[in-house]
């Protein structure tokens, strides 16, 4: 079997090898097709309706530039087969990392008939895409400097029409080497380097972090975890769905109090009521409301009752991804990481909170107490259970 060469809107051509044909022409891989890369994005920004499937092949493509290593391109082709319907929603809803699903399709099932027919190691490959091989080239696939940031931030940012994503990709490329201890990179990629991750901070507070595609997000993982709980649809069948197969499915069994099945579909979004940059907030603010979603929806329902609001009318979001700037890259021959020579350990926190806000979503006009609010994302876990579990008001500033 010859190669083939694909057209790519960011890389131009994208050569194919009869391996990488093989594993692509597998049913779970043709199912990234229709798994948009970023979710609801679309509805704010209209060209991103890019999939998870070209951004493989993207992926793919950067690690043949890294490497010859075939399990290592295989790995980068493969890392987001497990990869739940619109974008990481589903993973802020509870649901296990997509790393993790990625075990079904490479243990069972046609691609791993391809895989082993190849003589691939699928126990490698899983290792790679999981982060937890041993190999000096692991961070090819999955590290702080790996080909999926550099094909997805490049990609999104073009997709999207935005300024923001900018990469010197090729710079970053040629100064890439691959030593004993890993991934690391000469001085010369240094402002390459910089460039990625001021980029990767503009998409967040732009793009990921937008407040249409954040209601909208949070209208999805409610409707999905109603589903879920009300056992219209399991974790399994979703780990296999579609973007668009999925939304048919939870138009036609909406267990929402909210209608937002349709709402979703129409394009009527929860609006703000509550909008704070977090660099306005407390130093101290808890992580329990990105961190665990069983909680935040108790807090929700709590929050919409003492308002007065219908069921599934209110959504708190406050989005955290603290180490969204860290780069553990080492420098060829001068001691300590890039990020040190990029001075972020001094940075990074504060880049992080510019980019964060606190947001109270609602789908009926109401005034928010923004003090209790505040308070209330500085409570740790522990008290807000209590509260909760003591039917204390949580709008109660000082209560």
């Amino acid at each position: 079997m010859s190669f083939e060469v694909v057209r790519d809107p960011l890389w131009n051509n994208i050569r194919l090898e009869p391996e990488a044909l093989a594993v692509i022409d597998t049913p779970a891989f043709q199912r990234l097709r229709y798994v948009r890369q970023l979710g609801h994005a679309f509805l704010v920004y209209p060209g991103a309706t890019h999939t998870r499937f070209e951004h493989a092949l993207g992926t793919y493509h950067l690690a043949g530039r890294v490497t010859q290593d075939r399990d290592i391109r295989l790995a980068a082709l493969l890392h987001d087969i497990g990869h739940y319907p619109f974008s990481h929603a589903l993973e802020e809803a509870g649901l296990p990392r997509h790393e993790t699903l990625a075990t079904r399709h490479l243990r069972s099932g046609p691609l791993a008939g391809v895989l082993e027919g190849l003589g691939v190691s699928v126990e490698r490959v899983l290792q790679l895409i999981q982060g937890r091989s041993p190999s000096p080239l692991s961070g090819v696939v999955a590290g702080s400097l790996d080909v999926d940031k550099l094909d997805y931030l490049s990609r999104d940012a073009t997709m999207c029409g935005v300024p923001y994503g900018v990469i010197d990709v090729d710079r970053l490329l040629t100064s890439l080497t691959i030593g004993p201890q890993g991934v690391a990179l000469h001085a010369k990629g240094l402002a390459a380097l910089e460039s990625l991750l001021f980029a990767k901070y503009q998409m967040y507070r732009n793009v990921y972090w937008h407040h249409a595609v954040r209601s909208a997000t949070a209208m999805f993982k409610r409707l999905v975890r109603r589903a879920i709980a009300a056992r219209r649809v399991s974790p399994d069948e979703i780990a296999l769905a579609t973007d668009d197969g999925l939304s048919h499915e939870l138009q036609l069994s909406d267990a929402t109090g909210g209608g937002l099945a349709r709402a979703l579909r129409d394009r009527r979004l929860a609006k703000r009521a509550l909008d704070i940059p977090a660099t306005e907030l407390p130093a101290e603010t808890a992580d329990w409301p990105s961190r665990d979603p069983d909680l935040l929806e108790r807090v929700e329902a709590r929050l919409a009752r003492e308002l007065g609001l219908g069921a599934d009318h209110l959504f708190l979001d406050f989005p955290s991804k603290p180490d969204m700037l860290e780069v553990t890259v080492p420098v060829v021959g001068r001691p300590g990481s890039a990020s040190e020579y990029l001075g972020l350990p001094r940075v990074a926190s504060e880049l992080h909170r510019s980019a964060q806000r606190l947001r109270v979503f609602v789908l009926e006009a109401v005034e928010i107490p923004a003090r209790a609010i505040v308070e209330l994302v500085t409570w740790p876990r522990s008290e807000v259970e209590a509260r909760l579990n003591a039917d204390q008001g949580l709008l109660r500033v000082g209560a």
